[in-house]
């Protein structure tokens, strides 16, 4: 069996809740990435943005896992101005050395196919591997409890 991580950040929540269905389907270990810079409210929400249009890397608290120790690590990651979240992006820039395998989610406030796929490309390049899975959630996915996408999604993580 597939020893299994599964990787988030989450600002809202939205992340953070598909993480959590993922983590039902396929069995493994989870963890939260924290970013040290505080993002909260509108003030958060303009410095993410403005953080990941510029490809910025951030602080993030010392993850208590280690990436290299698992046969496959799953990566999840809410859009920011069409870009990879600045904590996701910082983790994956650190960790990549150690990753066999790849899968990727993410969450957006709307539902464009371009941005995600955008997004999708830009974490392989930046990880150097080729996902065996993705999947992406809108806001109103998550919001409306949406998660078949996650069964087809865990499939292919199971093969």
């Amino acid at each position: 069996m597939k020893k299994t991580l599964i990787v988030f950040y989450s600002r809202t929540g939205n992340t953070k809740k598909i993480a959590q269905e993922v983590a039902k389907l396929v069995p493994g270990d989870i963890e939260e990435i924290i970013d040290e810079k505080n993002r909260n409210g509108l003030l958060g929400w303009l410095i993410s943005g403005m953080d990941a249009f510029l490809k910025k890397y951030t602080s993030i608290k010392q993850p208590e896992k280690n990436p290299s120790q698992y046969d496959i690590v799953i990566i999840g990651t809410p859009i920011w101005a069409t870009n990879i979240s600045t904590p996701i992006r910082t983790y994956m820039h650190n960790y990549k050395d150690g990753f066999k395998n790849t899968a990727f989610f993410c969450t957006s406030a709307g539902d464009r196919p371009k941005d995600t796929l955008k997004i999708f490309k830009d974490m392989e390049k930046l990880c150097s591997k080729n996902p065996v899975a993705l999947v992406s959630f809108s806001q109103k996915d998550v919001k409306a409890n949406s998660f078949e996408k996650i069964k087809e999604f865990a499939k292919k993580l199971n093969r």
